[in-house]
């Protein structure tokens, strides 16, 4: 609470519009921070255009001695590029975060400051699944830190990682047994599963992680957002435009789930790699296969000119007229 407090008195101070009255102090700056009813945990989260910050972004153990590129300060920044929703890496799995939270006064500030602007915030994690316990710690760590009465507006968990348990069946059951035990633990919150493109698992490269158990993970997660990284793959691939690759991976995801419903938020990427038409093609993709929403990866290799034709794309264009989430 008083990392809370001092997070939240600076952002207060480096945000101030008149000149505080005699006698106010940080008592009085708190008060004016504190959230006295959170928003349910439902899929609205997930709608619109969403950007991404990892912990190696903002984390000062991470950049060594020199200062992080993501300060809480780019809060604002999101929100005049028509941010909706900001999905901040709060906890991992490093020694280089011995708690688990990446920092915990800038997660509250960055919490603090992006409900200040309107946005909402999704917090994610990335198990390695070595120690399925200390896996659902970090996880419950997202979800039940809290600021002044802030807290995540989401969790969603990424689900990527096959090194530190390469057997794939032992992978798949740790998963399973971690996914079934966060849904226990949440009730009827909307969770997120972030996983890798069907694309890259069904066609790419059918070793990275074969029989991934989509059936099992169906009624576990809510929303699902693939990682349609593009960028990675090669132009004779034929997977190397913005609408191909996303789309066959949603409709790949969708049949491997047994629902042609199911909610996406799909992530295009990266950020500094894509061009303008990838963008109207990355867009065009989210709208004809009903995307909720939508996002590349990730804010800090965005440039200035991505991040704004990314928002005029979700303003005027295509994703504009997403569905909004059941």
């Amino acid at each position: 609470m008083v990392v809370g407090a001092i997070a939240g008195g600076a952002l207060l101070w480096a945000n101030r519009d008149t000149t505080p009255s005699p006698g106010a102090g940080v008592g009085t700056i708190v008060a004016r921070l504190v959230q006295h009813d959170s928003l349910p945990r439902d899929l609205k989260p997930y709608a619109g255009l969403g950007t991404w910050v990892d912990g190696f972004d903002f984390g000062p153990a991470y950049t060594a001695n020199a200062a992080p590129p993501i300060a809480p300060s780019v809060v604002d920044d999101m929100a005049a590029n028509g941010v909706k929703t900001l999905y901040l890496q709060a906890v991992r799995d490093d020694t280089r975060s011995p708690a688990g939270v990446v920092d915990r006064a800038l997660v509250a500030e960055f919490l603090i400051r992006a409900h200040r602007r309107g946005l909402r915030v999704v917090g994610w994690y990335l198990p390695k699944f070595a120690d399925v316990d200390a896996d659902f710690a970090h996880l419950q760590q997202i979800a039940d830190f809290d600021v002044l009465g802030h807290r995540f507006d989401g969790l969603a968990v990424d689900i990527e990682a096959v090194d530190d348990v390469p057997d794939v069946p032992e992978r798949n059951q740790r998963l399973i047994d971690l996914s079934t035990r966060l849904r226990a633990a949440s009730g009827h919150d909307a969770l997120g599963a972030i996983v890798l493109p069907p694309v890259l698992t069904e066609v790419v490269n059918t070793h990275f992680w074969p029989d991934f158990p989509w059936p099992a993970l169906h009624p576990l997660y809510d929303v699902w957002l693939p990682m349609s990284y593009w960028t990675f793959r090669s132009s004779s691939s034929g997977y190397h435009d913005g609408y191909t690759y996303n789309d066959e991976s949603t409709r790949r995801l969708r049949s491997d789930l047994g629902d042609g419903s199911a909610v996406v938020h799909a992530i295009g990427g990266i950020g500094d790699l894509v061009t303008p038409d990838e963008l109207d093609q990355f867009a065009q993709s989210l709208a004809d296969d009903r995307a909720v929403g939508g996002s590349i990866y990730d804010w800090n290799s965005m440039t200035p000119a991505t991040r704004a034709a990314l928002a005029e794309r979700f303003a005027t264009g295509a994703a504009a007229h997403l569905p909004p989430p059941p």
